[in-house]
């Protein structure tokens, strides 16, 4: 979709910026979107706000989320903290903590912010009540995605609603010589495809653990069957050349039929729209298997988190990001491309948007009709990177130590969290 700079120009609201006839908007956005379609959406956000009269300048890091934290404090110690800074979850509320953040009410307020905005959203983006935060997006973590030919060759019908299913499908997959489960090995992965099997086998023992961070909850006997489920994915269903895979060579095994299913977040449908893939001729899409029967939805948000600044050209930057990353426009092109849904509920997905979007959106709504909607761990949305990190650590341990059974991993998962205190 192309947008015009006119059109851009446009989005800003009308009188956004006249109070600020001295202020020339600019900012400097730090954030680890450095490569890929993540960094073209990144761009799509900088040309938006180039259009609309302001200066954009970026500060980009390589790698994992305690990589940019890492950057953070150090500007925050030189007395430079940054004007904005993609952050997520637990470390939203930290920051805030320290009185360091903007306020942001003013523009939400104007612009009806608490109405429109997902309201698993509005804790994470205020945590105490004042927005400080802008989210640009949902992503939904559990998902599972078929390849349609490798499908066809296994005599598998349709996608697994239940683990159960998962496994015996993944029996003829394996006996049709095709791998059942594209997977490639780091820390961020096997979290994330652990978690949607604890979620999807114990969805309060996912609160309990993930979410509460709760030691007891780890070394439950529910813990204990997920790493069980997880130990027979891995070892059965996975192949061996997992340690040394990346992403590209995972999805290909998607897009090449030589894999059955992946699961992964709907980031995906970004990447195999990159790739030519289309919904349903070359994939399907399907909640991730649940043994409770009803949709749910472990939810990941992209999210920007404001620092006061002294300068005003910067204090005027804030407003016209906060705004625009919160405008209809930004979040229906941002997403198309993304794979994720808007932020905002009061979006239309009709038009322009994948199918496994639409489906998205509709099981959002009813996971928060019913109690079933989580944040994700995995994706830094839960506990704090220091816990995070530490379960993050056992899980990928657990992938690449074949001898190591699901109880020492339930029992490891808690000693390591409780080292953290």
């Amino acid at each position: 979709m192309r947008t015009t700079k006119a059109a851009l120009a446009g989005i800003v609201a009308c009188g956004l910026m006249t109070s600020a006839a001295q202020a020339e908007p600019k900012t400097n956005m730090l954030h680890q979107w450095d490569s890929g379609s993540d960094a073209a959406a990144i761009a799509k956000l900088g040309e938006m706000f180039t259009a609309a009269g302001g200066k954009w300048e970026q500060t980009s890091i390589s790698g994992h989320t305690a990589n940019t934290l890492a950057k953070l404090r150090a500007d925050v110690v030189a007395g430079d903290a940054p004007p904005a800074v993609q952050l997520k979850g637990p470390e939203i509320a930290e920051w805030n903590a320290t009185g360091m953040t903007a306020n942001l009410d003013e523009l939400a307020n104007k612009e009806g912010w608490d109405k429109v905005v997902a309201p698993e959203l509005l804790p994470v983006m205020k945590p105490t009540g004042n927005w400080v935060a802008a989210p640009m997006n949902i992503h939904r973590i559990n998902w599972i995605w078929g390849s349609t030919k490798a499908m066809e060759k296994a005599g598998i019908k349709e996608l697994p609603k239940t683990w159960a299913e998962f496994n015996a499908d993944c029996d003829k997959a394996v006996a049709a010589k095709l791998i059942c489960l594209a997977h490639f090995s780091q820390d961020w992965t096997d979290s994330t495809t652990f978690e949607v099997v604890l979620y999807g086998m114990d969805e309060p023992l996912f609160k309990k653990a993930f979410v509460e961070g709760d030691t007891a909850a780890m070394r439950s006997d529910g813990m204990v069957k997920a790493f069980e489920q997880f130990r027979l994915m891995v070892s059965k269903y996975m192949d061996p050349a997992i340690a040394g895979r990346d992403y590209q060579t995972a999805t290909d095994m998607i897009a090449k039929n030589q894999a059955v299913f992946m699961i992964m977040g709907d980031w995906q449908i970004g990447i195999f729209g990159a790739a030519g893939l289309k919904s349903p001729e070359d994939y399907s899409c399907a909640q991730a298997p649940t043994d409770w029967g009803k949709p749910g939805f472990i939810l990941n948000s992209d999210s920007v988190v404001f620092f006061k600044q002294k300068d005003p050209d910067y204090v005027e930057g804030q407003k016209l990001l906060a705004h625009l990353i919160l405008s209809p426009q930004f979040q229906t092109i941002f997403n198309q491309a993304k794979g994720s849904i808007p932020a905002r509920l009061d979006i239309d997905l009709s038009k322009g948007f994948n199918p496994c979007q639409q489906l998205s959106q509709k099981d959002l709504q009813a996971s928060i009709a019913d109690g079933m909607l989580v944040r994700s761990m995995a994706h830094n949305m839960t506990i704090l990177q220091k816990y995070r990190g530490a379960i993050m650590e056992v899980i990928t341990t657990f992938v690449n130590t074949p001898g190591m059974s699901a109880k020492d991993a339930a029992n490891a998962m808690a000693d390591a969290v409780e080292a953290q205190k």
